[in-house]
This record gives C-alpha cells, sequence and structure tokens, in this order.
C-alpha cells in the first residue's frame, strides 16, 4: 500500500524510510534510520527527481504507481549517482520504456559504469545554466562537484521557487510521516543528527560547499528538498547559517570536546579530572570515550567545538587503536582552525602524545595550547598542576 506525502499539490514525496538500516554506507550507525527522498512532479510532462536504495523499492514503486495515477512516466532527473538514490533506475526504466533520463556528462560516465539497460536516445545531457521545461514548471541545473561525489547537481525550478538539492541540507534520521522541518522542532530534536550527517558526508568538501553556497544563496527560494531528510519551506536561512558554519570550519560554539582512549582507567581518570577543572571554569565540556562512542560522533563535535583535547595511552609504541582511528577519520574530513591539547600515558614509553599531534599535523590553521602532559601508568600528585594549568589555559583562551 502505498504511502506518500504532497510537498505541493503538484510535487509528491514517493521516498521511503528505512529503520532497519543498522550503518549507513556500513560505516555511520543509524540508530533512528534515514529517509530516501524522490519527488515526482505532475505537470504536463511528469518529472521524477531520483530514486531510492533497493532496501525500500517495494514501497518506492508503489508510491510511484499510484501517484502516477496511470500516467506515463516522462523524466527521470539525476541528481546523484551514489546507489542509495540511483539503485533502482534501471528497475523504474524497465517499468517505463519511454521515460527520458536528465543527467549531466559526468553522471552519464557512471550510468554506464552502473547499469546496463540500453540508453540509446534516453539520455539528455545538461550542463551549468541549461533550462528545461515540463510545461507550467521552468527548470535550471547547477553543478555542485564534490558534494559529495564529482558528478552531483542540483535542479532549480523557478516557478515554484523550489531547489532539489541532492546530498546537500540532509540529515540522518527516518522522517515517521513528517515530511516538513517545520512539523518537528528540527533545532532541537534533529540539528545533531544533520550536523552528523554534514560533517561525516560532505565535512571534507568544505570549499566545494562554499561554492555551491554561494550559487543557492542568489536563487529565490521557497523550498529545499534534500534526497534524505526532511523538506525546507520555513525558516532555512536559520539552516544555511549552519552550514555556513560548518563548510568554512568555523565553531558553533565555544566548547571543549575531550576525547580519551583508556584501557584500565588511568588515562580515563586524567581526563575526568581535566573535565572536572574545566566545568569549575565554566568551560563546556563534551566528553567522550573512544572505545565506546562512534568515531562519527565525535567527528561531528570536533566541527561543533572550539577546543579539543586527546588522552591516550600508548599502545604498542603508538596511539590505543580507537584514539588513532578517530583523529585519522578527524583528519580524513579536513577539519581546521581548532585549538588542540593533548594527554598521552605509557607505563614505559609513553610516545602517544606525539604522535596523536604528527597525525593532526597537516590540518590547517591548528594551534596547540601547552605541551603534551605525560603520565607514567597513573596520575600523581605532580600531574595535578599541570591539568590546573592546561584547564587555566583553555579557559582563558575561551574569553
Amino acid at each position: 500500500m502505498y504511502c506518500t506525502r504532497k510537498a505541493l499539490d503538484d510535487l509528491i514525496w514517493v521516498g521511503a524510510d528505512d529503520r532497519r538500516l543498522v550503518c549507513f554506507e556500513g560505516v555511520y550507525g543509524v540508530p533512528d534510520g534515514v529517509s530516501y527522498n524522490s519527488y515526482l512532479l505532475l505537470d504536463e510532462k511528469t518529472v521524477l527527481f531520483d530514486t531510492v536504495d533497493k532496501a525500500v523499492s517495494q514501497t518506492f514503486y508503489e508510491n510511484l504507481t499510484h501517484s502516477l495515477n496511470g500516467r506515463e512516466l516522462d523524466y527521470i532527473v539525476i541528481t546523484h549517482m551514489e546507489p542509495d538514490h540511483a539503485a533502482t533506475l534501471d528497475a523504474v526504466v524497465l517499468r517505463y520504456p519511454n521515460v527520458k533520463i536528465i543527467c549531466n556528462a559526468k553522471i552519464k560516465v557512471m550510468l554506464e559504469q552502473y547499469f546496463d539497460f540500453d540508453m540509446e536516445g534516453r539520455i539528455i545531457i545538461v550542463k551549468e545554466g541549461d533550462s528545461f521545461s515540463s510545461g507550467r514548471h521552468n527548470f535550471s541545473f547547477i553543478m555542485a562537484p564534490m558534494v559529495h561525489w564529482p558528478e552531483v547537481m542540483m535542479v532549480y525550478d523557478s516557478t515554484a521557487k523550489i531547489l532539489f538539492s541532492a546530498d546537500a541540507f540532509g540529515t540522518f534520521g527516518a522522517l515517521n510521516g513528517r515530511l516538513f522541518a517545520d512539523e518537528t522542532d528540527f533545532m532541537h530534536e534533529h540539528l545533531d543528527e544533520a550536523r552528523r550527517y554534514y560533517t561525516n558526508i560532505v565535512g571534507k568538501y568544505g570549499v566545494q560547499v562554499q561554492n555551491v553556497l554561494k550559487k543557492a544563496e542568489a536563487l529565490d527560494i521557497a523550498l529545499v528538498c534534500p534526497l534524505h531528510g526532511f523538506v525546507w519551506r520555513k525558516n532555512f536561512g536559520e539552516y544555511l547559517e549552519k552550514y555556513k558554519l560548518w563548510s568554512s570550519y568555523v565553531p558553533e560554539e565555544k566548547s571543549v570536546m575531550l576525547a580519551y582512549a583508556s584501557v584500565y582507567g588511568h588515562t580515563e581518570n586524567a581526563a575526568n579530572i581535566l573535565a572536572a577543572k574545566l566545568v569549575e571554569r565554566g568551560v563546556k565540556v563534551r566528553m567522550y570515550d573512544t572505545s565506546v562512542t562512534a568515531a562519527s560522533y565525535m567527528v561531528s563535535d570536533a566541527f561543533r567545538c572550539s577546543h579539543l583535547v586527546f588522552a591516550a595511552t600508548t599502545y604498542n609504541m603508538g596511539v590505543f587503536v580507537t584514539m588513532e582511528n578517530l583523529l585519522r577519520d578527524i583528519a580524513a574530513h579536513n577539519l581546521q582552525g581548532r585549538k588542540l591539547a593533548f594527554i598521552e600515558n605509557g607505563s614505559w614509553s609513553p610516545t602517544s602524545g606525539k604522535l596523536m599531534r604528527e597525525i593532526l599535523a597537516p590540518l590547517k590553521n591548528m594551534e596547540y595550547i601547552g605541551e603534551n602532559i605525560t603520565i607514567r601508568s597513573a596520575v600523581k600528585e605532580e600531574q595535578l598542576s599541570q591539568l590546573e594549568a592546561l584547564a587555566d589555559a583553555i579557559a582563558a583562551d575561551m574569553n
């Protein structure tokens, strides 16, 4: 049985929620599921904007069939070729053999890589600034390379002032019957998952996102339709401001993310002492055990917080594995402009502090607060003054 919602009178959401998915892209835990959004325009010509992941294909086919109500599907616009949005494309072509596919040249290359159906005479190639009309609605195409794949493009409907934004402005989490962001308390209930989505999926490509944001700001936008998460019809500017911060690597708040890796609890003890001293000085602390919390949550807060403190034991003459994984993940996402401090532990040869610094050394505009604090096995009285001094330095730096 179909389950659709109208974004506008002639624009229907025909996507689906997936609440059984454990790891999005096999990496990012999604405890609240994820939505795969597809939109059908019922104009003089019918236009489908992207398809969905195979996991929700049956719901999608039912939604599409019901919404077409016996009409043919005239066009499919592909904005992004990642399989969570394009895996069911071949099945749609099989169901609607006369459908034309509108895409850019890079998408066409990927189509030929993913699929074997006959594309002769079916593909319409568009480039930046090209236009297309479905009847009442008029569209232009905006190339958005590396947001977050090289073929990505957005589509702007100047008639209804709709931006089909591909993976931009998406979020983790199932829709649960709600289509619009204003049907939720988005900034309180969903911003953390939106940030985690952005930082982990798109975060590396800040320059490219900034370029696309400049294009988007020049448009008169009444509706934003992303491929994951909620449709925006109100107060989009507030969310856009978050994208500006995240993509320019500007911290959202003056706070400390304190991540630690501890085997027997001694490094954790040092982290707890520092956290307490920071809080006593009025500093907000977000604290994580890297052996318990998935890296995607800590990457997200590394983008949120102004100051990052990493505490890790030395393990096999290196950095404890969960901390090393986190630091390499942060480095891979191109984070910039943070204040850093390190606490190392080692019973006979503490080297983790030096190695942690080396992992983050290629990142731009990183500043170090103080020298590494070195613990040998367990915190001793003489280390308390060092932890006090670090807390003082961090607190002073925030004023």
